[in-house]
């Protein structure tokens, strides 16, 4: 990781520098996030490259969960490091492990995941609105392996329930491509197996596509997450928890 992605993005009060975590910022704040309120719920990459200083910064955001969202395979490869930070840790993986058993409807595309991640994120989405309401889970933050898609599509489900608008949603969601040095398009890199990738850019057009699936299919993002096991009363939990 090179210091320009670990770097505010210019203009940008969203991101916070953490030595070894890619893509770090307050998923709140005025105009950006319907009524989620900054200093409660931040999102980034993995902590697998923490450095020490990292960990001292990540001490002074309070944090006291964090939600990692990655596979077992991903954990195992690339564990999260801590330099003695002691906030509890809760893996709860969007995608099924058939994902790793050989499952043939794993999308081959960008445009297939953002179909295949609404389908199959509810049940992790349900545990972390149940653990976000929680009392003593907050400051939280949420993380995959880079935070750009499957952060992307939860921290966005929490949004629009704390009422931001589509135009909130996706212009928070593109700072992804900022944070991770995606602006002039796709960068290889490396993953937990040593597999060389690419990492593509997102565009508002992805995460709407997943937002027009939850519709469609549900009626409303509110009624996607009960089907998925949410209550009402965690639903009004969750929004005094975050919300200002």
């Amino acid at each position: 990781m090179t210091d320009r992605e670990s770097d505010p993005a210019p203009g940008s009060t969203a991101f916070v520098p953490v030595p070894g975590v890619r893509n770090l910022r307050d998923a709140g704040g005025t105009g950006r996030a319907g009524t989620l309120r900054p200093g409660r719920l931040y999102r980034s990459g993995s902590f697998h490259t923490l450095t020490p200083e990292g960990a001292q910064r990540l001490k002074a955001l309070g944090l006291r969960t964090v939600i990692d969202l990655r596979s077992a395979a991903e954990l195992a490869g690339w564990p999260d490091l801590r330099h003695g930070l002691d906030h509890e840790t809760l893996h709860l993986p969007t995608f099924p492990d058939d994902r790793e058993s050989g499952d043939r409807s794993w999308p081959e595309s960008q445009a297939d995941l953002y179909l295949y991640l609404p389908r199959y994120a509810g049940p992790s989405l349900a545990a972390t609105i149940r653990r976000l309401v929680t009392p003593g889970a907050l400051p939280a933050l949420l993380h995959c392996a880079v935070g750009k898609d499957r952060t992307g599509l939860t921290v966005a489900v929490l949004q629009s329930l704390l009422g931001a608008t589509d135009a909130e949603l996706t212009a928070d969601f593109l700072l992804s491509n900022t944070g991770l040095g995606l602006l002039d398009g796709p960068t290889p890199y490396v993953d937990e197996t040593g597999t060389e990738r690419v990492s593509r850019p997102v565009t508002a057009a992805l995460l709407l596509s997943s937002l027009h699936w939850i519709r469609d299919t549900f009626g409303s993002v509110e009624a996607y997450v009960l089907a998925a096991g949410v209550t009402e009363r965690e639903l009004s939990e969750l929004r005094v928890a975050l919300g200002s």
